[in-house]
């Protein structure tokens, strides 16, 4: 089972002004920067100062790590060549002026029907794709995983500011997203059909534009035979995205072999635990989703690490992933590092933490 579990990764940066800092609504001028060769892995996102860049399908961490480092130099010299400069940041972190979407159809349905909340200042996410057998593979993997993406979550959290400001969370773009309804923890599935008849009722209703706006943590991909992780904020450095994929990747194979039925996680503190991991990230405590207790953020970290190990060393992944997670730990998460910046040299300082360099 394991030898089938591919990876492939969607990371979202914004493009800002290199002066002020404000979102820059140039997409477009990127997109037609890009190398003839890796256009196809560009994606135009909801709004014109995102860029969205896809890997190709990868056996292994080592392979994505080679991938992401290509797509985000390439991203960041396109950008350059625009004028404007690629950041790696969840949230925007001054000012987005230009919030009308771009001009996909869908998007502008989407704006039409959530109205103010479709116009929410740009954030940006990692998601993280595990090849699967088949959607009800992609269900019951997505039951199991329920009690550990809110430390995933803590791990890469990286958006604490927010109109010029540190707004106290370690990832603003999970609070923001909080006004979007069908976004969050996923719900327990018996079933394919089961999620189907949820997903009809949620669209009959209104919460859900149409089938395609799924947007819980965990899903089956409507493009891919994959199941999507989606909760993290996009990562500061490609090390901190191998750590990630690597990561849910081992979870997935360890609940794979592990079977057996999900154990159940009231949705009530599923919600409180990513509340938490967006608050305070790694710096204090997290709840541990599996007992309602709060627990030193790094022990659930160990924890994980101890219950996927098997897994990481069997796939190979094991030496970039326990490295990367040892640079976590000693210069801490991308929100950290950004308030350090911030501290020692102000905002501008922070946003060149997580500027990717071409």
């Amino acid at each position: 089972m394991t030898a089938a579990l591919t990876l492939g990764v969607e990371e979202e940066f914004l493009l800002l002004d290199p002066v002020t800092g404000h979102n820059a609504p140039i997409v477009e001028k990127v997109l037609a920067a890009l190398p003839d060769d890796l256009r196809g892995q560009a994606r135009l996102e909801f709004r014109h100062s995102m860029l969205e860049m896809v890997t190709p399908v990868c056996a292994d961490v080592t392979e994505l790590a080679g991938r992401l480092a290509v797509l985000r130099r390439a991203a960041a010299e396109a950008a350059a060549e625009a004028g404007a400069r690629l950041v790696a940041v969840g949230a925007t972190p001054i000012a987005d002026p230009v919030r009308e979407p771009t001009g996909n159809p869908r998007f502008r349905d989407i704006a039409r029907h959530y109205g103010p909340v479709a116009y929410d200042a740009a954030v940006c996410g990692c998601h993280v794709h595990v090849g699967v057998p088949d959607r009800e593979t992609a269900i019951a993997v997505a039951n199991r995983v329920r009690p550990w993406l809110p430390v995933l979550q803590a791990l890469t959290v990286n958006s604490p500011f927010y109109a010029g400001a540190d707004t106290g969370h370690a990832s603003w773009r999970s609070l923001q997203l909080k006004r979007w309804p069908a976004l969050g923890p996923t719900p327990e599935f018996a079933s394919a059909a089961d999620w189907d008849r949820t997903v009809a009722t949620l669209v009959s209703s209104g919460a859900m534009l149409d089938d395609t706006m799924i947007l819980w943590y965990a899903r089956p991909s409507a493009t891919y035979p994959t199941l999507e992780i989606r909760v993290a904020d996009v990562c500061a450095t490609p090390g901190d995205t191998v750590l990630l994929a690597g990561l849910i990747r081992a979870l997935v194979a360890t609940v794979l072999e592990a079977g057996g039925p999900a154990g159940r996680v009231p949705d009530h503190v599923l919600e409180a635990a990513h509340w938490n991991a967006a608050h305070t990230g790694l710096g204090g405590t997290l709840l541990d989703a599996r007992t309602g207790t709060a627990r030193p953020a790094w022990d659930l970290v160990g924890e994980l690490v101890a219950l996927v190990g098997p897994a990481l060393h069997r796939l190979g992944d094991a030496p970039a992933v326990l490295a990367a997670l040892d640079r976590v730990r000693a210069g801490g998460t991308g929100a950290d590092r950004q308030r350090r910046a911030a501290s020692a040299g102000g905002l501008q300082a922070a946003l060149a933490e997580v500027t990717v360099s071409p």
